[in-house]
């Protein structure tokens, strides 16, 4: 969805989450255990991350769907917990903005990353309708899943994420609460473009 917002507006894309999922394909293909933070944070500096045209890229290796996995999202999210590993993205996130503009979509860009954005927008939806979503996500690319497990997997990400001790999950001051659990992603695009377009 912050994809498409940023293809009709011109503007740059950050998908932060797939820095996370990047960082630890990143550890696994150096050797580094998701357990070694200080390893990690060290990794995190030297990684070459770009997003061109919906495809993202790793030390120069274009990616493909073995970021979407659930395993990769169940080890970004641990390796999202590290204060050391979030310290060391930050410049890495921050240097994404570029003009014209950047969408950045993520769970504390308006919180941590850009605080002074000029639109902040809280997107939730029920756990039920993000699991059949990554459900049907998942199907399409050909994958294997689980109703049941991607929604136990959902919510345990969610209450890890909202009690980390370092940019937890959560509400930003001045961001507006948009619920996509009854939009389908047209609607929510266009949601997101009319709160952007009213502050011009």
């Amino acid at each position: 969805m912050a994809q498409r917002v940023a293809d009709v507006l011109g503007m740059h894309y950050l998908d932060s989450g797939a820095l996370y999922r990047l960082l630890g394909l990143a550890a696994q293909r150096h050797g580094v255990a998701l357990e070694d933070e200080a390893g990690l944070a060290a990794l995190a500096g030297k990684v070459g991350i770009r997003f061109e045209k919906g495809e993202t890229w790793l030390d120069g290796e274009r990616v493909g769907d073995e970021l979407r996995s659930e395993e990769a999202g169940s080890v970004a999210s641990k390796v999202a917990s590290l204060p050391q590993v979030r310290a060391a993205l930050l410049d890495k996130q921050r240097a994404f903005r570029q003009s014209p503009g950047l969408v950045a979509d993520g769970r504390d860009m308006a919180s941590v990353v850009f605080p002074d954005a000029v639109l902040k927008v809280f997107l939730t939806a029920s756990a039920e309708a993000r699991a059949e979503r990554r459900y049907k996500q998942l199907k399409e690319k050909g994958m294997g899943a689980n109703i049941a497990a991607l929604l136990q997997d959902i919510q345990a990400r969610d209450e890890r994420d909202m009690q980390r001790s370092v940019a937890p999950l959560q509400q930003a001051q001045g961001a507006s609460l948009l619920d996509t659990t009854s939009l389908n992603i047209e609607q929510a695009v266009d949601a997101v473009l009319t709160r952007y377009r009213a502050l011009s």
